[in-house]
């Protein structure tokens, strides 16, 4: 396990790759825009230029998570500060089978998941998030 000061210089090398421009970009129209409700859903935003945004973002939290499984990272200290991830993660969570089998992949989003396995009231949170910005996309 590392020590506490790892942990928090690993979870600030994270933070400063989190603050470059692009994925700055990226993170903002995941979190904002892409809110699939089906697989048709998401085999659209594949089509459109934005869904490199999603592979940016999905990609960077799945190497955060890998972090966290493989002892680099102490899980409590990653639940503290990284709750984006389960925002993230809360756009596919719920059809996250179907779109592995769907697109054959899977081992998509495997490390986020475990890691959101393992969070307290991971589970609740992320309903609580799909509500709200199906209803803020209505909006």
């Amino acid at each position: 396990m590392p020590t506490p000061h790892e942990s928090a210089q690993s979870l600030m090398q994270l933070y400063d790759l989190r603050r470059e421009a692009k994925m700055r970009e990226a993170r903002h129209w995941v979190v904002w825009s892409f809110n699939p409700t089906s697989l048709e859903d998401i085999a659209a935003a594949m089509q459109t230029e934005e869904y490199t945004y999603v592979r940016m973002t999905t990609s960077y939290w799945e190497m955060a998570a890998s972090f966290v499984l493989h002892g680099a990272i102490d899980p409590a200290m990653f639940h503290e500060v990284s709750g984006e991830m389960l925002v993230v993660f809360c756009k596919l969570e719920h059809m996250i089978d179907e779109v592995r089998e769907h697109f054959g992949q899977p081992m998509l989003l495997k490390n986020v998941e475990a890691v959101a396995a393992e969070w307290p009231g991971a589970k609740e949170r992320m309903t609580g998030m799909r509500e709200y910005f199906a209803n803020a996309s209505q909006s």
